[in-house]
């Protein structure tokens, strides 16, 4: 499952990942991606946190490339992961390189404390 929500008022878009995640789930959120979204203004700072996710499957890889495309061309300048343990960074990172423009600043936290310390900076 993933949640969305969006915080206009701070330009941040966060995205919880918890239990089993694949391509469907990915492709049931997208909407809410995309309105939430709409709400942000480009130089938006995203937080991913996967502290609740047990698995991703791999076929699911193309609609997450997606997704960081989509957040690119709308200009965030920040993501934020929350990973608490690196078996689950699932290939974000390297997928980063090829998904965010250069000006992309890329922070991996292990808590969620550390993620809000991280965006208070």
């Amino acid at each position: 499952m993933i949640t969305v929500k969006a915080d206009p008022e701070h330009n941040i878009l966060v995205l919880k990942y918890s239990g089993h995640v694949g391509s469907h789930a990915i492709k049931h959120c997208v909407k809410k991606i995309e309105s939430a979204l709409g709400t942000l203004q480009p130089g938006f700072r995203m937080v991913t946190d996967l502290s609740g996710l047990q698995s991703m499957e791999y076929g699911a890889a193309p609609e997450i490339s997606q997704l960081m495309d989509t957040f690119n061309a709308k200009g965030v300048a920040t993501v934020v992961r929350v990973i608490p343990d690196s078996k689950k960074d699932i290939g974000f990172k390297m997928m980063s390189y090829f998904h965010y423009g250069p000006n992309v600043h890329i922070i991996t936290c292990q808590t969620v404390e550390e993620a809000h310390t991280a965006l208070a900076t």
